[in-house]
C-alpha cells in the first residue's frame, strides 16, 4: 500500500466518520466503502474502517451486510480488531425483545413528502418557513453582594491549619 493511498483512505474514513456522526448514514457507508478498498483490509487500519462501516451497515438497515463483514474481522489479524468484530457480531445475533408499543413512539416516514412541502397524495398551500438564526440571549449578571453582609470575623481555621502544618514538619524533622 502506497503512501498515498494510505493517506486518501485515511481522508476517505475521516469523512465518513463525520458524516456518520452527523446522522447522514448512506453517505457514510459510501465513504467507508471506499476507504476499505483504499487500505489494505487486514492492516489495523483496514479493520478499524471496517468496524466503522460494520456500524454504519446496520445504520441503514443492511443487517446482512454488517452480520457477514463482523465474521470477517471475527478472524481480522489484528487482536482489537478481532475482538470488536466478535463483540459486534454477538450484539447483532442476540434476539429482538418485544416491546410494548406505548415504550416507543411511531415516528411518520418523510420520504413521502416533496421538496415544496406538500405531500405527494394530496396537495397542500403550506410552504416552509425559513430558518432564522436564533436571537442571542442578553446573559444575566449575578447580584451584587453587599460589603456589610460579608462575616470578617476569624473562626480560627488559619491558625489550627498552620498549628498542624507545623506539627507534621516537626514531626517529619524529628522523625529523619
Amino acid at each position: 500500500m502506497t503512501s498515498d493511498s494510505r493517506e486518501l483512505a485515511n481522508t476517505q474514513y475521516a469523512y465518513g466518520q463525520a458524516a456518520f456522526e452527523r446522522g447522514s448514514y448512506r453517505e457514510a457507508v459510501e465513504f467507508f466503502e471506499q476507504a476499505v478498498k483504499l487500505a489494505a483490509a487486514s492492516t489495523a487500519l483496514g479493520g478499524e474502517i471496517q468496524t466503522w462501516l460494520v456500524n454504519a451497515y446496520s445504520a441503514v438497515g443492511r443487517d446482512a451486510d454488517a452480520i457477514a463483514l463482523c465474521q470477517v474481522l471475527a478472524r481480522h489479524p489484528d487482536l482489537d480488531t478481532r475482538k470488536q468484530g466478535k463483540n459486534l457480531l454477538y450484539i447483532l445475533q442476540a434476539p429482538q425483545l418485544k416491546r410494548p408499543t406505548n415504550w416507543t413512539i411511531q415516528i411518520p416516514d418523510l420520504n413521502e413528502l416533496s421538496t415544496d412541502g406538500a405531500q405527494n397524495s394530496g396537495a397542500s398551500s403550506h410552504s416552509p418557513v425559513a430558518k432564522s438564526k436564533p436571537r442571542p440571549r442578553p446573559k444575566a449578571k449575578p447580584p451584587a453582594i453587599d460589603p456589610s453582609q460579608i462575616n470578617t470575623q476569624d473562626n480560627g481555621f488559619l491558625w489550627a491549619a498552620l498549628a498542624g502544618v507545623g506539627l507534621v514538619l516537626g514531626g517529619l524533622l524529628w522523625l529523619s
